[in-house]
């Protein structure tokens, strides 16, 4: 599974913190990053991602298929 996280679109609401604190946390810039994203079980990991309001954060397959947004 590959995470992407589009800088440019993130607006920092943080629901992807709220959804999986120990993956992700905001920035100084307030722009969401990854801290450990393999601590997070897989499909915590992927609702923590569709919870993004605009869609910043892209969740692909193995077989890279787009599961989020």
């Amino acid at each position: 599974m590959t995470v992407r996280i589009d800088r440019t679109l993130c607006v920092g609401f943080g629901d992807c913190v709220t959804g999986a604190p120990e993956t992700f946390e905001l920035d100084e810039e307030g722009i969401a990053v990854f801290i450990a994203p393999s601590d997070t079980p897989r499909e915590r990991l992927i609702e923590a991602c569709d919870a993004c309001p605009v869609d910043a954060i892209t969740v692909l397959g193995e077989d890279g298929r787009v599961l989020v947004p």
